[in-house]
């Protein structure tokens, strides 16, 4: 299922109206997050906004086509538009991964090249493929040969202190040229040696600029940009230089914000349900999920527990729903005792 271009047409009543307003699908999106993006989060992230581009986390491109397949794949129909990230670094490996991924229904199929942990490391993937542009670029090649839904590369802009600008130009020009048009560009190094996969993402500094070069040095191609984002203004900015913006952590904190996304950034309306409506949603959804697949509610409900962020009794309502001696209670009991937590006041 290719990704379909959103169409925002002026009033039907303006005396003139413009075309539409044509947008990227990778104008905004929440980044891939191991042991956070899973399909629950992502259901709960489509509750906030119909428009954002979502992604699973990494799924090692191995571990989907030796007997995981379903485990691996299995999402809700609810979550499009979707994509499906993979690791790894054997072309041949990567195009039956990304083969079944668009056989499930995934519209894109995504190659991290910018994991820098010890695990992916030892694998010779993640961010230590952008040592091997070629094998990027043939690996691409082979997932595009099989497969109708685009393939995209998300990549950082150096390994280690190197800043060498020449170095990720090289890797984005070479994996172009196998036919990859769609770059998702963290804007830090990668530091293979000496720090771990938090730190990764907070000590080698942003560099906005190298990606605004490469989006000048490659105006063809499309560039989305991620790391460190937190805020509309830097958002808005952003836009006005690259075709898309990809949120991480912030995403996951300060859930909420997303609930703007689609009248921000897209033109349309605002999220309809409130912070109440969304959990009893998710309280529905847990329970739905627990009859069909057997899932416990604490697995579901720690992907919301910013929902509240800046609320008050915001802290007591994490708590509720973060108890581990209230596991083997039904959900919709948890979610009256939470919903208590926030009509009493907080200590000083």
């Amino acid at each position: 299922m290719q990704h379909r271009f959103l169409a925002l047409e002026n009033s039907p009543t303006s005396p003139a109206a413009a075309p539409p307003a044509i947008f990227s699908p990778w104008r905004m999106s929440v980044a891939p997050m191991m042991d956070w993006t899973d399909r629950h989060c992502r259901y709960f992230h489509r509750l906030l906004t119909r428009q954002t581009l979502l992604y699973t986390e990494m799924v090692n491109a191995g571990a989907i086509i030796h007997g995981g397949t379903e485990r691996h794949l299995r999402f809700n129909a609810e979550e499009h538009p979707v994509a499906l990230q993979l690791g790894g670094n054997e072309p041949d490996r990567l195009a039956e991964a990304a083969r079944l991924g668009a056989q499930w229904g995934y519209g894109e199929i995504n190659l991290n090249c910018g994991c820098p942990s010890d695990r992916v490391q030892r694998g010779a993937f993640g961010a230590s493929l952008m040592k091997a542009p070629q094998l990027v670029a043939d690996g691409v090649k082979a997932m595009k040969d099989v497969v109708d839904v685009p393939v995209t590369v998300k990549h950082r802009i150096g390994i280690d202190k190197d800043e060498d600008y020449g170095f990720v130009r090289d890797f984005v020009g070479t994996v172009a040229d196998a036919g990859c048009s769609v770059f998702i560009v963290h804007a830090r190094n990668a530091w293979l040696q000496g720090l771990s996969p938090k730190e990764n993402r907070d000590i080698p500094p942003l560099r906005y600029e190298v990606v605004h070069q490469l989006k000048a040095d490659f105006p063809h191609l499309t560039i989305a940009i991620n790391g460190g984002i937190q805020a509309d203004e830097v958002v808005h900015g952003q836009l006005a230089r690259l075709d898309g913006v990809m949120i991480g952590r912030e995403a996951y904190h300060n859930p909420w914000w997303l609930a703007r996304w689609d009248q921000l950034y897209y033109g349309g309306e605002p999220c309809t349900l409130t912070r109440e409506e969304v959990e009893l949603a998710m309280v529905d959804y847990m329970e739905r999920e627990a009859a069909l697949h057997g899932t416990p509610w604490p697995h579901i409900a720690r992907h919301m527990l910013g929902l509240r962020h800046g609320l008050r009794g915001a802290r007591l309502w994490r708590q509720v729903w973060s108890n581990h001696l209230l596991k083997d209670r039904p959900a919709r009991e948890v979610h009256a005792l939470a919903l208590v937590t926030t009509l009493i006041p907080e200590p000083v």
